[in-house]
This record gives C-alpha cells, structure tokens and sequence, in this order.
C-alpha cells in the first residue's frame, strides 16, 4: 500500500481468516469511505490474524519501489510465523525469495477475493495512521489529507519547502528539489 505515493513507507499485509465473520463486507481499499475501511480494519484484527510488513523511505529509494513492496509483504508473511502454505498476491507477480510457500498472482486481487481485500484494507488503515503520526512533526505537508500521495497541494509544499525525511528521493515530484 503507498506505492504511488511520494512520501512514506510502504506497507503489505497477510491475512489468515479464522472465520467467515464479515468477510463478504470485505472490498478493494480504494473504493471504502475512510470511516468504512476503520471499522473493517478493526473487525478485521479482531477476528482474523492479521500482519502488516513495511519497508522504510530508504530501502524504497535503494531497492526501488516494486522490490520494496516485495520486502514488505516478505515481511508481512514472516510476521504471521507460518513457515508454508499458499499466499495468494494482489497484482501480476509473485514475490521472489519466497520458496516455501505456493503463490499465485491475481491481477486485481482487492476486487475480486475477499481475503486479498481484507489484506489491502488493513495495509491501507495502517499506513493511513502512520502518516497521520508522521503529519504531528511535518504538518506544513499536509501528511493527514493526502497520506503522502502527489496530490497538487503536496506538490506545491515540496516545490516551496523542499522534501523532508519521509520523501522518497528517488521519486520524479521529489527529487527535483533536493538541495546537495
């Protein structure tokens, strides 16, 4: 979660259900109000196992931002302590490096499986919170409204104000305007 964005980490989570509670109310992050995506996180820790994986603005900008994800959702997967079983991956590649575990890729995964919906809601509230915390330090950029995604108002402060720590400087729209 957070891939496009130009500030922050990015987040993966892996879900085991342990029951069907909810799970058919469980949809594609990007199409929940703020408020829904809340309380479907929260049901979502309450009732299943549930991980989140990050990896920093650093290792996006020296890994680049697909291997990030990778790492984040390795993470994710070593945080539920399973060691084998099948992990079902939003988008079209499975994750490298991750050989004992059977994959399968599905293009638009949030949309269509209730399990990958319940994953990118509870990396989307996550990442979502951790911006907000980021935003106490570095309010002038709007972290709490636009989550670090290159909205014009984000664009404008990095233009005025240069990138702060949390940018990605590898990022076109950050790196522009890092002073050396």
């Amino acid at each position: 979660m957070g891939r496009g964005c130009l500030a922050g980490p990015v987040a993966a989570a892996a879900v085991i259900f342990k029951s069907e509670i909810d799970t058919e109310k469980y949809k594609d992050s990007k199409l929940l109000k703020e408020e829904e995506r809340e309380e479907l996180a929260l049901s979502i820790q309450q009732h299943h196992l549930v991980c989140v994986g990050w990896a920093s603005v650093e290792e996006i900008d020296k890994i680049n931002i697909l291997q990030a994800s990778f790492l984040a959702m390795r993470r994710a997967i070593a945080g539920l302590q399973i060691t084998a079983g099948s992990v079902l991956v939003d988008g079209r590649d499975i994750i490298p490096n991750l050989e004992s575990f059977k994959q399968q890729a599905i293009i638009q995964g949030d949309k269509k499986v209730s399990l990958i919906s319940a994953a990118s809601i509870a990396a989307k509230v996550a990442r979502d919170h951790l911006m907000k915390e980021i935003a106490q330090d570095f309010n002038a950029y709007g972290f709490e409204k636009h989550k670090g995604y290159g909205t014009p108002y984000h664009r404008q402060k990095i233009q005025e104000m240069g990138p702060c720590k949390w940018h990605r400087q590898s990022f076109g729209g950050v790196k522009e305007f890092i002073v050396r």
